[in-house]
């Protein structure tokens, strides 16, 4: 739907203002907030029939050590498959590559470090009953690089919440952020 352009002394309707504003592009969902040396965060009301696809942003805070996070859906331990290339800042092969064809988790989402936690993940079709997808990029700071993974939850379920936990170690602070694209 194309949007409206307007003049001055035009009036505006709430059907053409809502034509232009939420048309598309990605809509904030929700915010949640890391708590105190804590290993993980659960992330309630991230998704809804309101949109199929998802993109998380995990940022600010510090964790006790360089390590990564890994994700879960709802409750869900079993179905999980993925693969990660990771690679340092001064070497820009991958250095290690892994995986796994049966997880209970899809590991390597997100990075954390002594200053700061960074993932991006995008997230398809969470809420539907399909196959859920991730595809997800982290970076550690200092010498150690980063890395991206993709991975699926083999299964049918729907999804309203997820988990972010560490490897090892704690985190503190940060924001865990879900926006929907709009469909």
């Amino acid at each position: 739907m194309p949007i409206t352009t307007y003049t001055a002394g035009d009036i505006l309707t709430a059907s053409s203002l809502n034509n232009n504003f939420g048309a598309t592009g990605l809509q904030f969902v929700k915010s949640q907030t890391i708590g105190t040396a804590v290993s993980s965060v659960e992330v309630t009301s991230a998704f809804s029939a309101d949109y199929d696809n998802y993109l998380v942003l995990v940022s600010g805070g510090s964790a006790s050590a360089d390590t990564r996070l890994s994700i879960q859906f709802g409750a869900t331990t079993t179905g999980y498959k993925w693969v990660t290339e990771i690679v340092t800042w001064d070497s820009p092969q991958a250095t290690n590559e892994t995986g796994s064809a049966a997880a209970s988790n899809i590991d390597y989402v997100a990075a954390t470090s002594t200053t700061s936690l960074a993932g991006h993940m995008t997230i398809l079709n969470p809420y539907l009953s399909e196959n859920t997808f991730v595809i997800a990029d982290g970076l550690f700071d200092g010498d150690n690089g980063g890395g991206w993974t993709r991975g699926i939850l083999d299964n049918t379920t729907s999804y309203t919440a997820f988990t972010l936990t560490l490897s090892s170690g704690t985190m503190t602070g940060g924001t865990v952020k879900v926006y929907g694209y709009k469909n």
